[in-house]
């Protein structure tokens, strides 16, 4: 893989404009027509439609520039190196582990490739309630098309590797339906190690679509660069401060920040950061919306042994999905939850299930055979369900709070139930719920008698997510939302946020399309509004 081109390090050789880090040293001052707070999905397709616009802009990174040459599938290398805090960001009373990318391309360059449009009922749901009547599935379905088309997001033939296979077979014998996983793949060589990073530049992530494009327009790249705080002067942003960093996300003692003046600055940091940097500067706050509906698909898993090898590092992480459990009550009503099966690597197993010592040793044993499924719940649809609020530590530093309440935790109850019968009904030999208490069970009726008399508390049922969400959300007034529909603060007027922080509720499906349609909706606007000049999202 070595020997494989690197569009990266060919971009740099050919006078992409990058500092910080390994790179050139940053500026004392720059400027530009747009400043991009991020690298992610957001910022990677705003940054490609405002250059196509002929407006000079400079992105903003707070993690390392990384590219295939660097990924060589190894977790110790990927962790520290391509995730907010090495993977193991929590909430604030620590009961929800939160993987989020932190390197260019943001979580793109590190997620699963399961690629969903924003579901029709969650579309109607925001119509409703947050007077977003613009935003239906007929007028978004224009904008997810051109982002599948240039990122090549499409249907997976190659047939799903027995990890998947086991939902599908499971789920068939209790008359559930599955259905496949789009992925935004080109060539892609089915390795397995998406969550690492592609090492044959095949996941068509902002690293190496829509950056790469942007750079090769000139646009300016600042990585291993934090975003401070924005300068407000009278209701308009004056400059963004931005501090270096070192590798493990630390200031760089004794160094000189750098000032960026721009006539416009989109933040697309993701759903903690965004929010954060908003708070850090102090802007207005009207109806104290900001972090405020900050929202996880809190995820529960279920582990099971099978007589056969399953061996689910290998092969496309995710390319099977069920929403029964999201179809079979309204969506304003108990939570739905998304059913998958994620990839299983050692140091992630060994991290998120429960147990410890000689237990956690005759885990790994059977780690050959181990078979995982994951119920991603939709937060935010119900009156119980208000999700989370990011807030400041001392340092200024985000952290979510996020209470589980009795809403939230009845369906995870209901959400290992169901997982554990899709397992035992695929032949596994034994299920174990991910729960402090929880033991090694041989039979559904005794998973289902266990699992009911589980205690449902924070802490004891372990608690992931990979998609955060909300936190600056659009609403129609002022009272609904913290930008308006087209992306806009509604209070400064040169601010705009593009990523998943928009969103009022959860999607209710990975997350990835849903920003990638919404930003390109919102960014060709911007553009329009900019430049004057219309643009397209083109393959």
């Amino acid at each position: 893989m070595s020997q494989m081109p690197d569009p990266i390090r060919e971009g740099l050789a050919r006078g992409w404009r990058v500092f910080g880090g390994s790179h050139a040293p940053l500026p004392d001052t720059l400027s530009c027509d747009v400043a991009i707070v991020g690298t992610g999905a957001g910022a990677g397709i705003t940054a490609e439609l405002l250059t196509q616009a002929g407006l000079s802009v400079v992105l903003l990174e707070e993690g390392p520039l990384k590219s295939s040459s660097d990924f060589r599938q190894r977790e110790s290398d990927a962790y520290p190196a391509l995730y907010q805090e090495s993977a193991a960001r929590k909430t604030a009373d620590k009961a929800i582990n939160i993987l989020q990318g932190r390197c260019v391309g943001g979580s793109t360059t590190v997620n699963w490739t399961s690629s969903f449009r924003t579901p029709p009922a969650t579309l109607a749901h925001w119509q409703k309630h947050f007077g977003l009547s613009e935003f239906t599935e007929a007028a978004m379905a224009p904008w997810f098309e051109q982002a599948e088309r240039r990122l090549n997001i499409g249907p997976w033939l190659t047939a799903p590797n027995t990890n998947n296979e086991l939902l599908r077979t499971g789920a068939a014998r209790l008359g559930i339906a599955a259905s496949g996983i789009a992925r935004n793949v080109k060539g892609c060589w089915n390795l397995g190690s998406c969550g690492m990073g592609c090492p044959t530049n095949a996941k068509q992530s902002m690293l190496v679509t829509t950056i790469p494009a942007a750079l090769d327009r000139g646009a300016t790249l600042l990585v291993q660069t934090r975003a401070h705080a924005l300068e407000l002067v009278q209701q308009k942003v004056n400059a963004l401060v931005c501090v270096p960093v070192t590798a493990n996300g630390s200031v760089v003692s004794g160094s000189r920040p750098t000032r960026i003046v721009a006539r416009h600055y989109v933040v697309a940091g993701g759903a903690i950061n965004s929010p954060a940097l908003l708070k850090r500067s102090d802007l207005p706050d009207p109806h104290g919306l900001l972090g405020a509906r900050t929202f996880l698909h809190p995820v529960v898993i279920s582990a099971a042994t099978f007589e056969q090898k399953v061996e689910a590092w290998d092969g496309a992480p995710q390319t099977l999905y069920s929403d029964h459990f999201l179809n079979t009550q309204p969506i304003d009503g108990p939570i739905g939850y998304k059913l998958e099966a994620p990839p299983m690597h050692p140091v992630i197993f060994a991290s998120t299930l429960a147990g410890y010592g000689q237990a956690q040793a005759d885990s790994l044993k059977q780690f050959p055979h181990m078979h995982s499924l994951l119920a991603l719940m939709r937060d935010g649809f119900h009156p119980q369900s208000t999700g989370g609020r990011v807030k400041l530590q001392s340092d200024g530093s985000p952290q979510l709070d996020y209470p589980l309440n009795d809403f939230v935790m009845d369906g995870a109850r209901r959400a290992l139930l169901s997982m554990a019968e899709i397992q035992f009904a695929a032949g596994a030999r034994t299920v174990v719920p991910v729960h402090e208490l929880a033991g090694i069970y041989t039979s559904w009726p005794e998973a289902q008698a266990a699992i009911k008399a589980l205690p449902m508390k924070p802490l004891l049922t372990r608690m992931v997510s990979a998609h955060v969400m909300g936190g600056c959300a659009m609403g129609a007034t002022e009272a609904q939302g913290v930008v308006r529909p087209d992306g806009t603060h509604w209070q400064v007027n040169n601010l705009s946020v593009h990523d998943g922080s928009l969103f009022p509720t959860s999607i209710g499906a990975n997350p990835q399309l849903s920003v990638y349609g919404f930003a390109n909706k919102l960014a060709t606007g911007l553009a329009k509004r900019l430049s004057g000049r219309e643009v397209r999202l083109m393959p």
